[in-house]
């Protein structure tokens, strides 16, 4: 009987040849497009979980009308942060109004991320102003989101530390003009 094991080396380095030929032409699509499809089948089961899907916010009425967007983040003064704390909680309420909006105001996030993604840090003397801020932001249909601290550190469990608001800039300072910069 003949050996035939020279005849499997060069199958299977004309396989790799191969592979690598298909590889380097048309790379990772067939992950990239399963792994797209599986993120569309995951988000189209989450939505049919959730009985009430959320509507687009009206922002994205404003973002196809009006240019300059900003992001104001509103410390509470009152509460004797430190730097590296109101630093963190800004950091978190930054964060928690770009998911928001990263499903319900696409276009106003996209037209805040093209005007360099301005923040304007500001201060507010109590938790009652904060809510009245919140109450007029949401009047003028602008997102908000306040951070509440865990307290584990240097302030109270459930203390409201920081706001952000995201809108078009007229808008944004016509509820936070009278704000001082922290």
């Amino acid at each position: 009987m003949m050996d035939l094991t020279w005849l499997s080396t060069i199958i299977g380095a004309g396989c790799l040849a191969l592979g690598y030929c298909i590889g380097a032409r048309c790379p990772a699509r067939i992950f990239v497009f399963a792994r797209k499809a599986k993120i569309a089948a995951a988000l189209a089961s989450e939505n049919k979980n959730n009985k009430k899907a959320k509507e687009p916010l009206e922002i994205e009425k404003l973002a196809d009308i009006l240019e300059d967007f900003k992001m104001v983040l509103v410390v509470r003064n009152d509460l004797k942060m430190g730097k590296g704390k109101i630093a963190a909680q800004c950091s978190h309420a930054t964060l928690g109004l770009y998911k928001k909006l990263q499903h319900r105001a696409p276009k106003a996030l996209d037209k805040w991320e093209m005007c360099a993604q301005p923040k304007v840090v500001l201060k507010i003397e109590s938790e009652e102003d904060m809510i009245v801020l919140q109450d007029r932001a949401k009047s003028l249909k602008l997102p908000t989101h306040i951070t509440i601290d865990a307290g584990r550190t240097q302030i109270a469990p459930n203390s409201r530390t920081v706001m952000a608001i995201l809108g078009p800039v007229e808008v944004v300072d016509d509820v936070t003009g009278e704000l001082k910069l922290l």
